[in-house]
């Protein structure tokens, strides 16, 4: 049997291991403490890592959904609170919602977007469907098994006996079904798409007195700022997979950066799955989904990348008339939908009441009232319905565990194409035999050019080319979204049309579309909706493109080089404009620039800036005094660069930075007295004003923001008073993976928020001090390296 194995290695090999024992737990040499057989073993290694091992997946899942409600129960009861539509009971009306699962506002719009989905059903209707639609059985087996385990640690500490303060004794911490796993998989899936409309969608009612926007190039410019350009909002990443004919010393390496937010549901925890013989997989998955998202195997490693495929469109619907609740298609009337969705809400006084809110759908899908920061009235001529692609998507659950079974490339992209269930992301892959994979094979709504320019409204016409958001004619059948005899379901691009690039050398992505995602073969070809070709790329990208040549140049990567070339934390931005800015700040009259307020001293940042490397470590000076400059054009959106895009030279242009224009001028001037009003120096350390709260600790953090073009992205909150503190979002479950001719992958790998959200756990900032100083974790995939680790500890659960 397997435990025995287990159990005759663990006394051989670790007889000064340290061996913890839990309630209802033993400790693997020991004898069980109650009558059940085990059902999962633990070992932990450094910082907190679980390697969970079990004999089936039901098991598996316990250990999982154990090991890491001790870790974060308080993120996931949060999050199992959010999905169930239950925020407005406990803690009121307002507040913000949680926006690591939707963009609603407040908590009661959270709930009534929630339980409008709730009511409807679609989740459970979709988790009873067989594969491939549906959940594959092993995948049921472990969500049944999370859900155990979650309420196996709750049922052994209590309410009362969580250390976390944040829930400790708090009343919605309560046991979860799996019900409650796959509705907060399937709000991950939407967030993009109807979750980033929630606000829109709750308040949608007929009878609207709102002037409709006008259909121009300001109304599309407003609704693509409010999308938010590709890598600028909460969510993006890097990915790079280097080929054998790019690496050295290993055929294949990999890296993957996810910049992710450092709470909430969308928040990375790092785990091994192994059950003997079947399944022996490691990475990180968000909370509350028990399988691995970004990883690797013996054989194969992934990432992700956010990508540019926007993966909802819009119906303008035209309400029949005296009729506002039915609309006509091809002449006909058809009634909508109505739904009325009932939420209890705390009151000041502490009682309990109820808002009721009645919701209308259409064919398309549910009425909005915005978008994107744009109105859409719904009035007796007009109005918008929405249809996601994402609205029958729980098939991401197989398309994950189908990675962790991998042995090729080959068999990531025809996971990828089988599964059709990655929800709004690339992937980069790298196999043990030299190759690199790129893939933006995911759910797309199937809407060609053509259709959306003679079905696309006026609107639709302005928008589409500059967002990919398709705006279509509700009031005609034809109109429908199409479909490709090798899509799951109708209404969305098969794989065989999606971009897709195997290659020897390197492929890469950080969050522009597929277009450059090799230098060497560009992929076009696409219709807009899957992403733009021939404009000009992100700094990010640009700053990418640059260091896989400049590695390619100078012998090729290796695991250890890929790391360095990470935390180098150079800034593509100040690559292109550092010297010209300090040029420009050492010419302002008697030192001093202009500002919005008047002239402002900025004397003691031109020094600074003229000997600054162009990094963002912790210990760099002006790099701040940059970051603010860069973040003020960008906020502005000054027009920057003297030669403009050429897309015979995307990585170079444009270039040369405009230091004569007035905008750019003021800009720094504004930057210059933003950091004199938080009384920070204008030569200070990065690592003094840039930091990560744990308690009463800052932890200097590297990185910079979107705006800078640096890799490693680190995006803090802003004090006026203190500077930019206590990060928020950024590279978050970060790991470089290498396959040599051993069997074993050589693997780093960093938690740069640290494994537990708990203040009192040991493993609450551990990693974010990695993070902090440059350094990497073990990454222990064999068993060897498991049972080496000099923190091992082992838990088994019976």
């Amino acid at each position: 049997m397997l435990r025995q194995r287990f159990r005759s290695a663990l006394r051989t090999v670790l007889a000064a291991a340290l061996l913890v024992a839990v309630p209802g737990a033993t400790t693997a040499a020991a004898a069980p403490e109650n009558d059940g057989p085990t059902r999962a073993t633990i070992r932990y290694t450094e910082y907190g890592v679980p390697h969970i091992l079990a004999d089936n997946y039901t098991d598996l899942g316990y250990g999982y959904g154990y090991a890491i409600a001790k870790d974060n129960i308080c993120l996931l009861a949060d999050s199992f609170l959010t999905v169930a539509g239950e925020r407005s009971r406990y803690h009121g009306p307002g507040g913000s919602g949680n926006d690591t699962l939707s963009a609603a506002t407040t908590n009661l719009n959270s709930d009534l977007h929630f339980r409008r989905i709730n009511d409807s059903g679609v989740v459970e209707r979709l988790a009873a469907q067989p594969a491939p639609l549906g959940p594959r059985t092993e995948v049921k087996q472990l969500i049944d098994g999370y859900a155990q385990g979650f309420n196996r640690y709750l049922a052994q500490t209590g309410r009362d006996g969580i250390t976390d303060p944040g829930c400790k004794g708090a009343p919605w911490v309560r046991d979860i079904s799996s019900t409650d796993l796959y509705r907060l998989f399937y709000a991950l899936s939407t967030i993009g798409s109807s979750g980033a409309l929630a606000d829109g969608i709750v308040t949608a009612q007929p009878g609207s007195t709102v002037r409709p926007p006008a259909a121009d190039a300001r109304t599309a410019a407003r609704f693509a700022e409010g999308l938010g350009a590709p890598g600028s909002g909460a969510l993006g990443s890097n990915g790079i997979g280097i080929g054998s004919q790019g690496a050295s010393g290993a055929k294949s390496v990999l890296l993957g950066n996810p910049h992710f937010p450092w709470r909430g549901a969308n928040r990375f925890w790092q785990v091994q799955l192994t059950v003997p013989g079947k399944l022996d997989v490691t990475g990180a998955g968000l909370l509350g989904t028990p399988v691995v998202e970004k990883g690797y195997n013996a054989d194969v490693a992934w990432t992700h990348t956010l990508a540019t495929p926007r993966t909802f469109g819009l119906y303008e619907v035209h309400p029949a008339p005296g009729d506002p609740t039915s609309y006509l298609v091809d002449g006909v009337k058809e009634k909508m939908t109505s739904r009325t969705v009932t939420v209890q809400v705390r009151q000041d006084d502490g009682s309990i009441g109820e808002v009721h809110r009645t919701l209308y759908e259409t064919r398309y899908g549910p009425m909005v009232s915005s978008a994107a920061g744009i109105d859409l009235p719904w009035n007796a001529t007009t109005g918008h319905a929405l249809r996601d692609a994402n609205a029958t998507n729980l098939r991401g659950l197989n398309t994950w565990f189908g990675f962790g079974l991998a042995k090729s490339t080959a068999d990531i992209k025809k996971t990828l194409s089988d599964t059709q269930g990655a929800p709004w992301v690339n992937t980069i892959a790298v196999d043990r035999s030299g190759k690199a994979l790129y893939a933006d094979i995911q759910v797309v709504p199937h809407v060609t050019d053509d259709q959306a320019d003679r079905c696309g409204t006026d609107l639709g016409h302005q928008i589409f080319p500059k967002t990919g958001v398709p705006v279509l004619d509700g009031s005609k059948a034809a109109c429908a979204w199409g479909s490709d005899p090798d899509a799951l379901e109708p209404g969305l691009f098969g794989p065989s049309r999606m971009p897709s690039l195997t290659r020897d050398d390197y492929v890469l992505n950080s969050n522009d579309s597929a277009w450059l995602a090799n230098l060497k073969a560009p992929l076009t070809g696409y219709p807009r909706i899957i992403g733009d070709t021939g404009t000009a790329r992100t700094l990010r990208t640009r700053e990418s493109l640059t260091s896989v040549q400049e590695g390619l140049k100078n012998g090729g990567f290796s695991r250890a080089s890929m790391q360095q070339m990470l935390f180098a934390d150079r800034s593509r931005f100040a690559e292109l404009a550092a010297a010209d800015t300090a040029a420009m700040c050492s010419a302002f009259p008697d030192g001093k620039a202009p500002s919005s307020n008047g002239p402002v001293d900025v004397a003691a940042g031109c020094a600074a800036l003229a000997a600054w490397d162009h990094t963002y470590t912790i210990h760099t000076r002006g790099s701040m005094l940059f970051q603010r400059f860069a973040l003020k054009l960008d906020e502005r959106k000054v027009a920057l660069w003297r030669h403009p895009f050429d897309a015979a030279d995307p990585v170079a242009t444009p270039n040369t930075l405009d230091t004569g224009a007035a905008g750019v001028q003021q800009a720094f001037g504004d930057a210059a007295a933003e950091l004199h009003a938080a009384g920070i120096p204008l030569d200070a350390e990065l690592g003094d004003h840039q930091y990560a709260l744990r308690g009463g600790e800052k932890i200097p953090m590297p990185g910079a923001p979107e705006a800078l073009g640096v890799l490693n992205l680190i995006k803090g909150q802003w004090d006026p008073a203190a500077g930019n503190t206590d990060v928020r979002t950024g590279s978050s479950y970060i790991q470089v993976v290498a396959f040599g001719d051993g069997p074993c992958p050589d693997a780093a790998t960093l938690v740069a928020p640290s494994q537990s959200a708990d203040p009192t756990s040991p493993h609450h900032s551990d990693q974010t001090k990695l993070f902090s100083a440059g350094r990497w974790a073990t990454g222990r995939y064999c068993e060897k390296d498991i049972l080496a680790s000099p923190e091992l500890k082992v838990v088994e659960l019976s």
